[in-house]
């Protein structure tokens, strides 16, 4: 910060023009220690001085007010009093008294509850969700479930101090035998996890907290592992459920999260900007495990015409929402938010879809690694810790993408005409992908240019080119180009 020294009047600092960027200071040449700092925006009065504290020298800054609200007699008044009470102490000494009873008057709220019990469940966390999982860039979903389990599953224990908690373990197993009944053994485990790690965190602030955790008299549910998984010989019979779906949004949904083995849950927040056709990839910035776990989905032909229709749909149906969102909806986030169907309907979805793809994966030949790698799961290991996934998206893991793509489309016993191998313009062909619209979305009733109730508005294959807000519904040039070369 550069500094310029004269004797302050109100028109020489009237004078003074604002920085182009940064700060830079004017010194009094008649007061020591009071000086102007100039910014972009203001002018401010300071003082400086320095002051002794148990042998040490130590520095004091303090802003007095601005320049355009005070003259210059009336802050060189100020200043002289202020620099005073610096040199003596005496400022540091009453800002010190006002930490220390502000730290006091806290403490209630931070560490106790009425009447000095200590912590609370409500407390702990709360601090949890913000120095913990935020702080760490954990999932919005991971919040979500961990905020559920204390706010509903223990939503009587809020306002109640830990320690009454941890001095009663039999209380927690008495719950957790309750939560087992009530909603499931697999729920009542995660609901005791979320307590467990509250505590535990807890106590690193709070001492007085009995140092074993509650959680240690839970006697722990044993669940199995979901087992729903279809093999190869049940993709047919999949594919034609699939076909007949009515929305044709949801069914590419279906049909990328089998082709991909994503989670559906970050499946659902897909959007545009992070889907590059040139380089065949889509990036999902915040899957389970938060922003660090980031990671790119190599794109086979198969899953960029799925994507290819699932964005034209979304914008005949949705063109709002479709701007922003790949698989649009009409929830107040503009994306589709539930992906669950009926069984009678479509017999697996969500991550039944992905326990079919690992499936698949090994039929179709992958190394374990090469599936560990494709579905973003942590690498066993020290010797694969070394591998840097980014090297192998583009080559090496985009040919195993295509050989369980292959594999799952080859199932669907079409020449190329139906649905899953249809192109996008041919969506609603009352020919070649006779599915009546979904009568769910209004829109789609309204807007739809293919088909009203099976029978055809326009030419097949020649969807309007303008919404009735006159704006273009078909692929810009660029897009199209891009996917085309995606395609090959």
């Amino acid at each position: 910060m550069s500094s310029q020294t004269f004797s302050f009047s109100d028109r020489a600092l009237a004078q003074l023009p604002l920085a182009h960027k940064g700060q830079y200071m004017v010194r009094d040449r008649d007061l020591r220690g009071f000086f102007v700092v100039v910014g972009v925006r203001k002018k401010t009065y300071v003082v400086q001085a320095e002051f002794w504290q148990d042998g040490q020298r130590k520095g004091k800054r303090l802003a007095i007010g601005a320049v355009d609200e005070m003259s210059v007699r009336e802050a060189r008044i100020a200043a002289k009093g202020t620099l005073a009470r610096i040199l003596s102490g005496e400022l540091h000494r009453e800002e010190s008294k006002a930490k220390v009873a502000a730290e006091a008057a806290a403490a209630p709220a931070v560490g106790g509850a009425e009447g000095g019990k200590g912590v609370t469940l409500r407390q702990a966390w709360a601090r949890y969700r913000s120095s913990h999982m935020e702080r760490k860039g954990r999932s919005e979903a991971t919040i979500e479930g961990y905020g559920d389990h204390v706010e509903r599953l223990f939503s009587d224990w809020l306002d109640k101090p830990l320690s009454e908690l941890g001095e009663s373990p039999g209380m927690v197993a008495d719950r957790h035998d309750k939560i087992t009944h009530d909603n499931g053994p697999g729920i009542a485990n995660g609901a005791m996890r979320t307590l467990r790690a509250i505590y535990n965190h807890a106590r690193k602030r709070n001492r007085d907290l009995p140092p074993e955790n509650p959680t240690l008299a839970v006697d722990w549910n044993v669940v199995k592992r979901r087992d729903t998984a279809m093999g190869v010989e049940d993709l047919p019979a999949w594919i034609e459920q699939a076909r007949r779906l009515r929305h044709p949004i949801r069914r590419e949904f279906h049909l990328f999260t089998l082709l991909s083995g994503s989670r559906p849950a970050a499946l659902l927040r897909a959007r545009v900007e992070h889907l590059n056709l040139r380089e065949r990839v889509l990036h999902m910035p915040r899957p389970k495990g938060g922003e660090d776990r980031a990671f790119d989905i190599p794109l086979s032909r198969a899953m960029v015409r799925c994507l290819v229709r699932a964005m034209r749909a979304s914008r005949f149906l949705l063109p709002d929402q479709a701007a922003t969102w790949i698989f649009a909806g009409e929830s107040r986030e503009g994306h589709m938010t539930v992906h669950r169907e009926q069984r009678q309907v479509l017999c697996k979805f969500g991550n039944d879809l992905r326990q079919t793809y690992r499936t698949v994966g090994q039929a179709a030949g992958l190394s374990e690694l090469d599936c560990h790698l494709l579905m973003n799961h942590s690498l066993p290991g020290v010797n694969a810790g070394y591998i840097t996934r980014a090297k192998l998206l583009v080559g090496h893991l985009r040919k195993a993408q295509e050989e369980i793509s292959r594999l799952v489309i080859a199932q669907s016993g079409g020449d190329g005409a139906r649905w899953p191998t249809l192109p996008s313009r041919k969506i609603g062909d009352p020919l070649r992908d006779p599915t009546p619209p979904d009568r769910r979305t209004k829109t789609y009733c309204e807007t739809n240019p293919l088909t009203v109730e099976g029978k055809p508005r326009r030419r097949v294959g020649r969807p309007p080119t303008k919404n009735r807000a006159g704006t273009s519904l078909l692929v810009d040039a660029v897009w199209a180009r891009e996917a085309a070369h995606a395609l090959g």
